[in-house]
């Protein structure tokens, strides 16, 4: 990811913490926040699908990409609000992960 998204979680974090707070409990609903964002690309690839009789298609592919970039940026941020660098923890991840590819 380039510095630009790292530079947003960053200032979006920062954001939060000047409107809100640092407590437990706004880390608790930045957390939560993930399964809000989970459940909009869930309701967006539904959309995409059209099982909902009465409204149809209602999304593309694109939007539910759009809405995963959404729950990927809150993760990033939830991270960050933790007191740990998102960036290290994701590289950590991919290793762990790529480890088990191998």
């Amino acid at each position: 990811m380039d510095e630009l998204v790292w530079d947003a979680v960053r200032a979006s974090r920062g954001w939060l913490d000047a409107a809100n707070g640092t407590g437990d409990t706004e880390l608790t609903c930045r957390i939560l926040k993930l399964t809000e964002e989970a459940g909009e690309a869930a309701a967006a690839w539904i959309g995409v699908l059209g099982q909902n009789p009465r409204k149809g298609v209602t999304h593309t592919r694109e939007d539910v990409a759009a809405e995963l970039a959404d729950v990927v940026f809150t993760a990033l941020v939830a991270i960050e609000s933790l007191g740990l660098d998102a960036r290290s923890v994701v590289s950590g991840c991919a290793a762990k992960v790529q480890s088990r590819l191998a």
